[in-house]
């Protein structure tokens, strides 16, 4: 069974940077089109970057510039790189993994196939 694991979460001001990372297991990593979404408190959960295929990325427009979503499929994990951060950024970041690659279209949630359990992500002001 596959799984999902976040770490790199933590608390910053506004303007600095984290990197997270998702690391895979029990998973043929190289089927897979990764993505990262966020989930802010009292909002919906909303996608922030993908692998739209093995190399073509997407990024939501609020993150367009400052983040970068990267793979290392050697290591089999999925980085995010968030550079000036905003508090608005605050929310739990979740990784998710999906065998549909090369839609042409954001994937909706229910085509990712797996999803990790979340790491949180605070931007003070």
């Amino acid at each position: 069974q596959g799984q999902l694991v976040e770490s790199g979460g933590g608390s910053v001001q506004a303007g600095g940077s984290l990197r997270l990372s998702c690391a895979a297991s029990g998973l043929t990593y190289s089927r897979y089109c990764m993505g990262w979404f966020r989930q802010a408190p009292g909002k919906e959960r909303e996608g922030v970057a993908a692998f739209d295929s093995d190399s073509s990325t997407s990024y939501a427009d609020s993150v367009k510039g400052r983040f970068t979503i990267s793979k290392d499929n050697a290591k089999n994990t999925l980085y995010l790189q968030m550079n000036s951060l905003k508090p608005e950024d605050t929310a739990v970041y979740y990784c998710a993994a999906s065998l549909w690659c090369g839609l042409g279209r954001p994937r909706r949630e229910d085509e990712y196939n797996y999803w990790g359990q979340g790491t949180q992500v605070t931007v003070s002001s």
